[in-house]
Parts: structure tokens; sequence; C-alpha cells
């Protein structure tokens, strides 16, 4: 590969005019995610952050492979971990990786016709394969390290979510409130099992009352899981009241043949709150 520290030097002068130049391209009408921000902050981070790529791609042309990559690093897993470009589709992000790229071969081409006859053929095909072959290694690299911070950005999110879907209440006298609502599935319902126990361990709650008013359906697996997290409470000393249970779950549980003789039944959550003051 031939490098070239002149066209290094030319590359390094245009780099915020690359900057301004690539922003001014893109359809503001049509753009998504960080690209559609109006908000100048986010623009001039966005800017600061296309800059400074441009800093560090211009040394592909004077430096070794391995060493561009590893300074570029610290840059590919900034912008990858970024929340605004986590929240952008990661198609459009590699849509202005390659806009870019079209940029360097035209700049590549200036500074040839301002050297007319200095560069053979070899040279110029030399830097044009460096700067496509360089934008490949960068874009797979970019998408490998996003899709890792966006299932990890998921994966917390999904925790909170079940966190917050399932969460038992410290009232007085060691009692303690799980409220019920939407729809409860089988894989939600082992986790508000789950997170059930865990929580009344930790916030030292000797009886629970489990109001079912805002469930909008439960199947029969669903059932089976909330009767056993009632006998489980049970085994560790907590006792139940189950509240707001609809018809059509008490018909359910006794299609099922689930007993409700051991955990106390109210027909409303007031009615529970009430009775256990």
């Amino acid at each position: 590969m031939h490098r070239d520290k002149e066209l290094h030097s030319f590359l390094i002068d245009k780099t915020w005019q690359m900057t301004e130049e690539w922003y001014t391209s893109i359809d503001k009408s049509k753009a998504t995610g960080v690209y559609a921000s109006t908000d100048p902050e986010t623009i001039s981070t966005l800017k600061k952050q296309n800059h400074e790529f441009h800093l560090h791609f211009c040394d592909v042309f004077v430096q070794e492979e391995s060493k561009f990559l590893q300074d570029l690093e610290k840059w590919i897993i900034m912008i990858a971990k970024d929340d605004e470009h986590l929240n952008t589709p990661v198609t459009v992000i590699m849509k202005e990786f390659f806009n870019v790229q079209r940029q360097y071969l035209g700049f590549v081409k200036e500074f040839v016709n301002l050297h007319k006859g200095r560069y053979s053929q070899d040279f110029i095909d030399s830097w044009n394969e460096i700067i496509i072959d360089t934008f490949n290694k960068i874009v797979t690299w970019f998408v490998e390290e996003n899709q890792k911070y966006s299932e990890e950005k998921l994966i917390a999110q999904q925790e909170m979510i079940n966190e917050l879907s399932s969460p038992v209440i410290a009232l007085n006298n060691h009692m303690g409130l799980l409220p019920l609502i939407g729809v409860i599935d089988t894989a939600r319902a082992k986790l508000i099992v789950e997170n059930t126990l865990e929580q009344c361990s930790e916030k030292g709650i000797s009886h629970l009352l489990i109001d079912l008013s805002g469930v909008l359906i439960i199947d029969t697996m669903v059932a089976q899981q909330i009767f056993s997290l009632i006998e489980t409470l049970g085994l560790i000393g907590v006792k139940s009241t189950l509240s707001g249970i609809r018809p059509e779950i008490a018909l359910t549980a006794t299609q099922l043949g689930l007993s409700f003789d051991q955990v106390s039944i109210k027909s409303s959550l007031a009615q529970a709150l009430a009775t256990e003051k």
C-alpha cells in the first residue's frame, strides 16, 4: 500500500470542511435518529464526533494498519455505545459512513488534480483501495460493537421493566402489597414468582396482599404459577391474601383443582387493606 505524508497533510487541512459539508448534505426532511435532531447541543456533539473521526482516519495514510486501528478503537466504542447513535437505525448510520467514504474518494481526486503528473495511477488506485478497504473494516467493526451495546441496553431495560412490573410495596407491620397489572404470560409469571420471593425476603414481609384486579387475561399456566407462589410464600412463613379475583380467574383455578383453602380471599384491595389494619 502506498502512503503519503503530503496527502495526509492535505486531508488534515480539510477535516472541518468535510464535517460541515457532510452535515449540510444530510437531507433533514428524511433524516432519522441523531441526524434529525434540531437540538444545538446534539448537533454540535455530532459534528465534533465526525471531525474526530477525520483526525483519526487521515492517519491511515501515514500509519501502519494495526496502529491505525488501535488508535481508532476508542472512537468506535464511543460512537457504538452513544445513546443518540443507539437510538438511530444502524442502516442509517452505515449510510452516513459510506457518504463520508465518498468524500474521501472525492478529496483524493482533488489532490491528484492539484499535482497532475506527479503520482502514478498505481499510487492513486492504492489510495482509493486504502479508503474503501478501511471503511469496510470500520463499518463492520462498528456494527458488531453497536449490536453488542444495543443488546446490553435492551437487557438492562427489560430487567427494569420486569422489576417495575412486579413491585412488592412495603406497608406497615411487615405487610406488603403486590399489585399485578396487565396481561401476564408464562414468562412474566415466572419472573413475578422469582422477584416476589426475593423482595419479600429483602423487605422482611410476613403478610403479602396480592391484588389481581388489574390483570386482564390469565391462562391455566399463569394461574398455576400464582398458586405456586402462594404455596412457596407459605413455606418461607409469608401469609398471602388475594384480592380482586375476577370470576373467570376463579373458574380457571377451580377447573385446575387449585384450592383456595389456604389463602385469604377479599373482593377488593380496599377490603383487604381495611381488614388487615
